[in-house]
């Protein structure tokens, strides 16, 4: 019989870690350790123990690879604002490379721009950085883009005011991310799901939904390592709960619910147990917050057994606890650092350092590093008995504004890196060498058998998106009950939903007449079935007039329509609806297209109606501008990342009726580095005026962007539903195909 062990890998990749790396955001023991000594026990903004420093402010935390810093901030101002990844020297902190990328169709206010924290892969030396706008990069050490996506615009990523946004992790050959989305097909509900790419490529391998209904908007990261045998992933989900998953194949192994809210501190390993923490009402009790320790050795719902120990009262909402030498370190809300024996959960001593603690502690040294969100960095000493502030400082500004401290430290080659708002910092008191102690080597994995029988197919890639003549091949990959691979192999294929076809070796081929679809090619081999997502998307020029969908459905394939849009019959034909009864949804968006198309122009039939005095906003999307045909207000709007206040905001008046028809046009085009955003509106069945009434030029432009519809319905309420909005005869055409 085949033993199967329990340990916990804590290298990310395949290759290991080169020893000086921190190459995310909980260092390469995915703990909030590190094995360095001689970190300094004080410094001063005088230059004690500062090795340097750097007027690149942030709220994440920094990556250290070989001697390179990553961090994801902000540049600009006004209208040039936009989010970066930096590449800084770890020796001295020269300015290596950034790579800037613009903010859009997303309300999130300007000091929350760059959320998450850059994730490092020392096999390929790529850094995968994740935008508050949906954008996903991986870039090399040059700075030049390996691949990008766009999650807002492919998979209808929600992205709004709280910024919330999650933070990728590198294992092996994939880099894994989560975000909450409603797209098309099954993942047209909203939920909390988990993406994994191949991380050279960018195509997706698989999709997990682990969780039940979101509750909230989260940004807790995930670790990795093998338990029982199996490579897990385990997260804190938007629906409360923890949960663990197969790293290969997406499945679910194991639950444990805490909260009636989603978490947002990240789960730490340590002796044998997995530790969690949240500030907000627990499951089964009316108290608020916890910290508990599980057992990750179990399979389904493992609350009721797999519990080890409960402290319940500690509130953390955002900060994750550092696990060192049989100790686990926790900050609440209002910055007491609590110290727990992990073995039994008891609570050894509490340390005050300030009032608000958003980021997370690192433990080095025989020290404790940790920013407090109100202006201040502290190194503590603990014992087993109490622990000493041996270092405080606060960080002031002329206008007397609080200088936010939300990210965490990373710790590499005997030096602590940190952001402020304003400023990163780099402290030591020891020479650069390069190396820092290596954490000792894991136990490998153990290997799959000859014999082992398969459990689980899967198809790569997982999700495609194609056009009329396109092709592409899948591939079947078997995995065994843990998940390990058992390679490639033989299966058979069927495309259903699709007006296409799909030969014996699984190449599917969409036919050249097919318009919008989306469908499913599904793999069997033996028992076992999967499935592969495929979504029709045709070339500019197209014209939609609703007649051809099926009334009572959403187009297929319009990324973010399923809940909030339906083609309704309406004066003798069809048109699409934007749904005003539900206010949860009061605003609606959709993407038609992809998000590297430009040069393009798109129009559409509108018509909005009056509910209560109230008029809805009816929206053209266009390379991620939007015109806005404001109904309340009587205006005409051309906006980049509606933020207050906007980066980009030309507005005029407009007047216009409920109940009556507008044809409206929105075209964009980029011309001597500056992009150029013109629209005009006309009463449907006039002629269309000669020259475009609303103009302006963008300085930071955005490149290219998908078309797409926005509908907010004014005056909805949980009783009582709001102004409806209509879209018809909706076409997207080149630019150079336009008169004007």
């Amino acid at each position: 019989m085949r033993t199967v062990f329990v340990v916990f890998l804590i290298i990310l990749t395949g290759s290991p870690a080169r020893s000086a790396d921190w190459p995310s955001w909980r260092g390469p023991e995915q703990n909030g350790a590190a094995r360095d000594t001689g970190l300094p026990g004080t410094w001063s903004l005088s230059g004690e123990n500062v090795v340097w420093k750097k007027p690149f402010g942030g709220r994440s935390t920094p990556v250290v690879l070989g001697d390179r810093v990553y961090i994801l901030s902000r540049s600009g101002s006004g209208m040039t604002v936009e989010e970066r990844v930096l590449c800084l020297s770890a020796r001295n902190g020269d300015l290596l490379w950034e790579k800037r990328f613009g903010i859009f169709l997303t309300d999130i206010p300007l000091n929350r721009v760059g959320w998450t924290n850059p994730a490092a892969d020392p096999e390929t030396g790529n850094v995968y950085v994740h935008g508050v706008q949906g954008t996903f990069l991986c870039l090399d050490q040059a700075g030049k883009t390996v691949w990008e996506r766009s999650l807002h615009e492919e998979f209808g990523v929600i992205s709004g005011y709280g910024g919330r946004t999650n933070t990728p992790v590198v294992d092996q050959g994939l880099v894994i991310i989560s975000f909450l989305n409603s797209s098309w097909g099954k993942h047209g509900p909203g939920g909390h799901r988990y993406v994994a790419f191949d991380k050279r490529t960018g195509s997706i391998v698989w999709w997990s939904e682990p969780g039940a209904k979101p509750l909230d908007t989260t940004y807790s990261a995930p670790i990795v390592g093998v338990i029982g045998g199996s490579r897990l992933l385990i997260d804190g989900n938007a629906d409360g709960g923890i949960h663990a998953i197969q790293v290969r194949t997406g499945a679910k192994v194991w639950d444990f619910g805490l909260s009636t809210r989603g978490i947002n501190p990240s789960v730490v390993y340590g002796d044998g147990k997995i530790y969690a923490c949240q500030g907000l009402e627990n499951l089964g009790s009316t108290v608020l917050g916890c910290v508990v320790a599980i057992d990750p050795t179990g399979k389904g719902d493992v609350r009721n057994t797999h519990e080890k120990w409960r402290i319940e009262g500690i509130e953390v909402n955002y900060s994750s606890p550092a696990f060192h030498d049989g100790r686990l370190y926790v900050f609440d809300n209002a910055a007491n650092l609590n110290a727990i024996d992990a073995a039994t959960g008891k609570v050894l001593w509490k340390h005050s350092v300030g009032t608000v603690m958003k980021g997370s502690p690192v433990v080095a040294d025989g020290k404790i590093f940790a920013g407090e969100v109100n202006a201040s960095f502290v190194i503590l000493k603990p014992s087993e008995t109490s622990c000493e502030t041996l270092s405080e400082v606060n960080f002031p500004t002329p206008d007397g504004t609080v200088v936010e401290v939300n990210g965490s430290p990373a710790v590499s080659n005997g030096r602590i890196f940190f952001t402020t708002r304003d400023e990163t910092y780099c402290l030591g008191i020891t020479p650069w060498t390069g190396s820092s102690p290596a954490p000792p080597a894991p136990p490998a994995e153990e290997a799959s058998g000859a014999n082992e029988r398969p459990a689980h197919l899967r198809l790569f890639p997982a999700d495609v998106v194609l056009s009329p003549g396109d092709s592409v091949a899948f591939e079947a990959f078997s995995h065994d009950a843990l998940g390990r691979s058992l390679g490639s192999g033989k299966a058979s294929f069927a495309a259903k939903g699709l007006k296409a076809s799909v030969d014996a070796s699984g190449k599917l081929a969409i036919a050249p007449d097919a318009g919008f679809g989306v469908g499913i090619v599904e793999g069997r081999s033996g028992e076992l079935a999967a499935e592969a997502r495929v979504r029709v998307i045709p070339k500019i020029p197209f014209r939609v007039d609703f007649e051809a969908f099926e009334e009572g459905k959403a187009p297929p394939g319009w990324v973010g329509a399923g809940t909030k849009f339906k083609v309704v019959s309406f004066e003798g034909g069809k048109v699409l609806r934007k749904l005003p009864d539900d206010v949860r949804f009061s605003d609606g968006e959709i993407f038609i297209g992809r998000p590297e198309w430009t040069g393009y122009t798109i129009a559409a039939d509108v018509r909005g109606s009056r509910m209560r005095r109230q008029m809805p906003n009816i929206t053209l999307l266009n390379s991620r501008y939007q015109m806005v045909l404001a109904g309340n207000h009587q205006r005409l709007r051309i906006v980049g990342w509606l933020t207050t206040p906007p980066r980009l905001d030309k507005t005029i008046p407009f007047e216009w009726k409920p109940d009556a028809w507008y044809r409206m046009k929105f075209r964009v085009e980029l011309a001597g580095g500056k992009g150029i955003a013109r629209g005009k509106v006309w009463p449907r069945g006039e002629p269309e005026p000669g020259s475009w009434t609303i103009e302006v030029e963008d300085p930071a432009p955005y490149p290219s962007g998908s078309p797409g519809i926005q509908a907010y319905s004014a005056g909805v309420t949980t009783r009582q539903p709001g102004a409806d909005a209509y879209f018809d005869n909706l076409e997207v055409t080149p630019n150079d195909a336009q008169a004007n």
